[in-house]
């Protein structure tokens, strides 16, 4: 799955988002970057947004994987030197 991370190399585009005044109000009085917070969260919103579309487009290999090792087990899980709990 790909890096969502944004490197200082990345090139930047500026954008114009619509927040709600208090919010921006309350952030430059704590002196939270806004830029950086919109950034934060939308790199989270893409990873999951990546994360749910890893899921959906493996969803039958990790369906047969499962059922495969609840009906085999785990492979060479006989050469294990510790016990599973």
């Amino acid at each position: 799955m790909p890096d969502t991370h944004v490197l200082p190399t990345d090139a930047r585009r500026a954008t114009n988002v619509t927040l709600p005044e208090t919010l921006v109000a309350q952030a430059k009085a704590l002196k939270v970057n806004v830029s950086q917070a919109c950034e934060a969260g939308l790199a989270a919103q893409v990873k999951a947004a990546r994360e749910k579309q890893w899921l959906e487009q493996n969803r039958e290999a990790i369906a047969y994987w499962n059922e495969r090792m609840e009906r085999e087990g785990l492979l060479l899980a006989e050469y294990r030197i510790f016990n599973a709990v």
